[in-house]
């Protein structure tokens, strides 16, 4: 199967990333808004050079994630994830 590249989606993504705002990706279900961040986007940055270990992904919609639908536990979750090492550059977190 042919994959989609969606370049206009990923070049607004990247234009937009570091102005401090979240980004909200909305769609009806099942239109690749998950694939779009967790396959197509952190791709697109990983090959600009920014680092795996700088990137958070999270499926929330997934049963083993279940536990993070809880607001405490997702913030010790993503506060585990971040280091000293990423007060130096950006982190970015895919839910």
């Amino acid at each position: 199967m042919k994959e989609v590249q969606r370049t206009d989606y990923i070049q607004w993504l990247d234009r937009k990333k570091g102005n401090g705002l979240i980004k909200i990706i909305t769609g009806v279900r099942r239109c690749g808004k998950s694939y779009l961040l967790f396959t197509l986007f952190k791709r697109h940055l990983v090959e600009q050079g920014i680092g795996e270990d700088h990137i958070v992904a999270l499926a929330l919609d997934d049963f083993a994630n279940r536990q993070y639908q809880d607001a405490e536990a997702l913030y010790k979750y993503v506060k585990s994830k971040i280091t000293e090492a990423f007060c130096i550059s950006p982190i970015l977190i895919f839910m």
